[in-house]
C-alpha cells in the first residue's frame, strides 16, 4: 500500500489511525476555531494524528435555501487561521474546478464529494494541483468502481490518493455499510478511510434537507476499525441539533472522546 504523508502524517502502510474531523460546514471562525483546537487536545492526549475538517461553501445542498457557508475567500481565511494557529494539516471538499487553484493554497488535502467522484474534469484538477485527494466514493457506486477514478488521478502523475466510504445508497432515503468494501478498497494500493456520520446519513429523509442516526455512529467507527480501516472520518460539532448543515449525522464534541477511546483500544488489540 501506498504510504500519503500529510505534512508530518503518515496515512496508510500499517502507521496508526488517523482522524479526520471538524464540523459540517464553516458557521463562524470561533466556532470551528474553538472546535478544532478541543479535538487538537483530546487527539494530543490519546495519541491519534489529527486533520481538522470543516467546508467553505457546501454546493450540493438538496434546497437552495439551504445554509452554504462563507464561501471561498472568507472561508479559506479561517481555514488558513485554524492550520497556523492549531498547527494541523486542513482538509475541505472543492465543488468546482475554478476554485481549485485557489483552496490549493491552502488546503493540504482536496476533497472530492461524493456525488462529483466520476466528473472527469474536477478530478484532473485536483489531482494536477499536487496536493493529496481524498476522494469520497459516491453512494451510487460499487467499491470496485472506485477503480478507474483512482486511474484519472494517476494519470496526472499524482499518486497521493486517500479514498473514504461512505455508505451506500438501499432503497429510498437510506444507506447501509458494506465493510467489504474497505478491504476491497484497499486492494487497490491506497489508504481507506471510514466516514461513519455520513454513512448514517437519512439522504433527503427531512423532506428538503437530510436526516440522520447518529446513535450507530459509535458501533459503525468501532466495526470499521475492527474490519480494517486507515482513518476515521467524523463530523462533530458542539451542539449538533442546532447546527444549520447535517446536523442529524454530526456527533457531538463532548462524545468524541469516548469513541476514540474505543477504537484505539481494538486498534491496539490488532
Amino acid at each position: 500500500m501506498h504510504e500519503i504523508m500529510v505534512r508530518n502524517i503518515r496515512i496508510g502502510n500499517h502507521n496508526p489511525l488517523v482522524l479526520i474531523a471538524g464540523p459540517c460546514v464553516i458557521e463562524s471562525q470561533t466556532l470551528v476555531l474553538d472546535t478544532a483546537k478541543r479535538i487538537k487536545d483530546i487527539t494530543t492526549k490519546l495519541g491519534i494524528p489529527y486533520i481538522f475538517k470543516s467546508s467553505f461553501d457546501k454546493a450540493n445542498r438538496m434546497s437552495g435555501d439551504s445554509f452554504r457557508g462563507p464561501g471561498i475567500k472568507k472561508g479559506l481565511e479561517v481555514l488558513n487561521k485554524i492550520k497556523q494557529l492549531v498547527k494541523v494539516p486542513i482538509l475541505s471538499d472543492v465543488h468546482c474546478v475554478k476554485d481549485m487553484a485557489e483552496a490549493a493554497k491552502v488546503l493540504d488535502i482536496i476533497q472530492i464529494p461524493a456525488f462529483l467522484c466520476r466528473q472527469t474534469d474536477i478530478m484532473l484538477a485536483a489531482a494536477r494541483t499536487g496536493k493529496v485527494v481524498n476522494i469520497k466514493k459516491g453512494q451510487f457506486l460499487a467499491p470496485w468502481d472506485i477503480l478507474p477514478i483512482i486511474k484519472k488521478v494517476e494519470s496526472t502523475g499524482n499518486k497521493k490518493i486517500l479514498i473514504t466510504e461512505r455508505g451506500v445508497s438501499f432503497g429510498y432515503n437510506n444507506l447501509v455499510s458494506d465493510f467489504r468494501a474497505l478491504q476491497i478498497m484497499r486492494g487497490f494500493g491506497y489508504p481507506v478511510i471510514y466516514d461513519a456520520t455520513h454513512s448514517i446519513q437519512v439522504p433527503g429523509g427531512k423532506g428538503t434537507s437530510s436526516g440522520g442516526e447518529r446513535e450507530f455512529v459509535e458501533g459503525l467507527s468501532r466495526g470499521a476499525v475492527a474490519f480494517g480501516c486507515d482513518g476515521l472520518f467524523l463530523e462533530v460539532h458542539p451542539d449538533p441539533d442546532k447546527a444549520p448543515c447535517d446536523g442529524p449525522n454530526m456527533i457531538n464534541l463532548k462524545d468524541l472522546e469516548k469513541l476514540l477511546k474505543q477504537v484505539k483500544k481494538i486498534e491496539a488489540a490488532l
